[in-house]
């Protein structure tokens, strides 16, 4: 039987939609009443604070919200034994409260590099009682990408640590995908098709993100049988933690890819071959697509969400995403909603309570054939108040203002930010003050929430920082007071310089206005070429300036974890800079056929700047390419996983496909990588253009491709183990730097364009 429909066209929001919606919202809002959420928000404060969480009283109270958004109080009760009590509608709201007590009482911070966490002592009591409550119902963190840019080789001390961060901040909506693949292998083998059939449809495990979307199969797999058993074991221990602290876990559902062995096994099943993939030919790509009205479509969708349900349970809450990149079979209306219709109908089979979560990148990212009747009928497929939308990169290209707010589905605002995970200081703060307010006044506006959607996560804290914190306002902030009581946060002690150094980032990298990418450019990560991009959305002497000023205070500040990290990322960010400034030095000399010139610039770029920039990155724990290495060869039951767990994260950082399919769309600025990747391609660049003048044969960029190929497969192959450890003093690689390039930096940079 058909799922209702929405209204028809030109009819806008349904009026009378609110109240069975919220009461759906509601029924998935999380254990309210649970008394495991108690313990589970007083564990983590123990975690957290150790001997010191005796003093902070943590106690959940459902009817806090009267059904409605998360709240917290805090408030320090008479006498002496504790300080404060915190008090929340759920574990997340309760936990959110201690980390408000923490931030701003405390003057505490927690973020991906580190913890500033020195108490006062005694710890600080309120002169009055503070209420806040979330404007919205959720909080929503990761996109289905992160799973394989930043947590693939994630173990669970790690995942700890990430789930008391969300909790932390706030967070109660977030995906449990790790171990789908196991279910869906035992799905597969109870349909009939046999290993070698799965083993060519899964891919490995740094590129299963993109397999889960029918994007990717079988590149860099297959996926061993210790793998499954592993990501077991860690679904189990995420969902159980993410639900005892009143988080709503998204479980993954079927969007209507399958295995070509389906077609062996049911002849009759109607699926269509897909186009191929960014630039994966159909060796990789082009996955089946089940028609929607063939049986077999609820048939594997029902089958998988229950065996799915039966293993892990469930909060009701379901994540498909049928056309990710991925142009439609038809733009007819009506195979759009029935292709929705069908995959929502797939998730009420196995629950009739199911809320389908949806990524709506696919409607900015096709503009020309998501035309208003093709979303329309797209949304429209599924009863309204049953799908959430997230609006996934609503700072820069918001979907919801085209789109008379998702014609009446209800939608998440989310800062999309990075791409690929890679390495650059960036931000859109501006955009993201002011963005979730505006939405929420939008006419007839169905935003329940807002949301975190990173590709790539442990980049720009003070993003993720200013995003969780306006979680939780009714009002944007006044930008420039709040990134200095940051600077003052994360380094434990007041420095002028220091907060001198964030407000100059702060107008300048973190202020990208208009439609702004983050998505690393520089000619530092990017195969050279002559006709490569320098243009930047700042200042660069803003970022000159921060160096120097973050140096001054280093004296005083150099025993922070969390100042050496941004020392080592305003350094990088500089030296990105001068690589720009040396690659248009060369590219100009080599115009002109000015070889002295050439040399020269070529010379200190290759044999200078990179070692440097790479010395620096290794004396920093958290820049070292051996660190993504050995954590991919940790997970390894045996040498050949090991192996193919290495190769799996090489690939995904340079080459991204078998032949550069996807070139540095994941680039990382990391200690060994700017050595022996990014280094290398440059001195052969700067080479074959000294030859080329030598020569006065012209350079070819498609046979210097080629050349260059086989420098970056080879990196992938190499097998050199890089150290996990660092090495190296920060602050004395950083001030080296600086002494050597900081005065002729700064001229170029005031002087501007040539």
């Amino acid at each position: 039987m058909a799922a209702r429909r929405g209204p028809e066209p030109g009819l806008g929001p349904v009026p009378g939609l609110a109240l069975p919606f919220l009461l759906l919202l509601a029924a998935t809002a999380g254990r309210a009443g649970d008394p495991r959420q108690e313990e589970a928000v007083r564990a983590l404060a123990r975690r957290l604070l150790g001997p010191r969480a005796a003093a902070v009283s943590l106690s959940v109270d459902p009817a806090l919200a009267a059904g409605g958004p998360d709240i917290y109080r805090l408030w320090s009760p008479p006498g002496t034994g504790v300080a404060v009590a915190v008090e929340g509608s759920s574990g997340v709201a309760a936990a959110a409260g201690l980390y408000r007590y923490l931030r701003d009482f405390c003057g505490c911070h927690l973020s991906w590099s580190g913890a500033q966490l020195r108490l006062p002592e005694p710890l600080p009591r309120l002169r009055a009682e503070i209420r806040a409550a979330a404007p919205g119902r959720y909080r929503y963190y990761q996109n289905v990408c992160t799973q394989s840019y930043s947590f693939v080789w994630w173990d669970w001390a790690r995942w700890e640590r990430e789930i008391d961060w969300m909790a932390l901040s706030g967070i109660n909506l977030a995906p449990a995908f790790a171990g789908q693949e196991a279910v869906w292998q035992r799905v597969y083998r109870n349909l009939g098709l046999n290993q070698s059939e799965i083993d060519k449809y899964f891919t490995g495990p740094a590129f299963l993100a993109w397999n889960r979307m029918g994007n990717l199969r079988r590149w860099a797999g297959p996926l061993p049988p210790a793998w499954h058993f592993k990501q077991l074991y860690l679904q189990y221990r995420i969902v159980e933690r993410m639900r005892s602290l009143g988080m709503t876990t998204v479980l993954p559902a079927f969007a209507g890819h399958v295995p070509q062995g389906i077609l062996r096994v049911f002849p009759r099943a109607n699926a269509t071959r897909l186009g191929h993939w960014s630039h994966f030919d159909c060796a990789y790509s082009c996955t089946y697509l089940l028609d929607p009205e063939d049986p077999m479509f609820q048939v594997i969708g029902t089958l998988f969400l229950k065996e799915l349900i039966k293993e892990f349970g469930t909060d009701h809450v379901y994540s498909a995403d049928t056309f990710n990149e991925m142009t439609p079979l038809s733009s007819d209306p009506a195979y759009l909603s029935r292709v929705s219709n069908a995959v929502f109908r797939s998730m009420t089979g196995a629950d009739p309570k199911a809320l389908w979560l949806m990524q709506g990148w696919l409607f900015q990212h096709q503009p020309d054939f998501w035309q208003p009747a093709q979303v329309r009928a797209l949304l429209h497929g599924v009863p309204l108040g049953r799908m959430i939308v997230l609006d996934l990169f609503a700072e820069s290209k918001p979907v919801y203002q085209w789109t008379e707010s998702f014609y009446g589905q209800p939608f998440i605002w989310c800062m999309l930010h990075n791409f690929g995970g890679n390495h650059g200081l960036f931000g859109t703060v501006e955009a993201i003050n002011h963005g979730p307010f505006a939405a929420r006044r939008f006419p007839n506006s169905t935003m329940v929430g807002t949301g975190l959607v990173p590709e790539g996560i442990e980049q720009n804290d003070m993003v993720y920082e200013l995003m969780n914190e306006l979680g939780w306002r009714q009002e944007p902030l006044d930008l420039p007071s709040w990134v200095t009581r940051y600077a003052e946060r994360r380094y434990g002690t007041p420095n002028a310089a220091a907060a001198g150094a964030w407000r100059l980032l702060l107008r300048s990298v973190y202020n990208c206005t208009g439609v702004c990418v983050n998505h690393n450019r520089s000619p530092l990560v990017r195969r050279p070429s002559l006709r490569m991009d320098t243009a930047l959305w700042y200042n660069a002497s803003d970022v000159y300036e921060a160096w120097r000023l973050l140096l001054s205070a280093g004296a005083e500040l150099g025993s922070s974890p969390a100042f050496l990290y941004d020392l080592v990322d305003v350094t990088r960010q500089a030296a990105q800079q001068l690589v720009s400034d040396y690659y248009l030095s060369i590219r100009q000399a080599f115009q002109s056929h000015a070889l002295p010139e050439l040399l020269t610039a070529g010379g200190v770029l290759v044999y200078d700047l990179l070692p440097e920039l790479d010395s620096l990155l290794c004396s920093h724990s958290l820049f070292l390419l051996g660190r993504w290495l050995e954590s991919a060869r940790a997970v390894a039951t045996s040498a050949r996983e090991a192996e193919q767990y290495e190769l799996n994260a090489r690939n995904q950082v340079t080459l991204w496909g078998p032949s550069g399919n996807i070139l540095d769309y994941a680039n990382k600025q990391l200690g060994g990588l700017v050595l022996d990747y990014y280094a290398v391609r440059w001195s052969l660049f700067v080479s074959v253009l000294v030859e080329s003048l030598n020569s006065g044969r012209p350079f070819h960029q498609e046979q210097f491709n080629q050349a260059v190929f086989q420098v970056e497969r080879g990196f992938i192959y190499n097998k050199k183990r890089y150290p996990a450890v660092p090495a190296g003093d920060t602050m004395e690689i950083s001030r080296k730097l600086f002494l050597k390039y900081y005065p002729s930096a700064l001229r170029r940079s005031l002087a501007g364009p040539a």
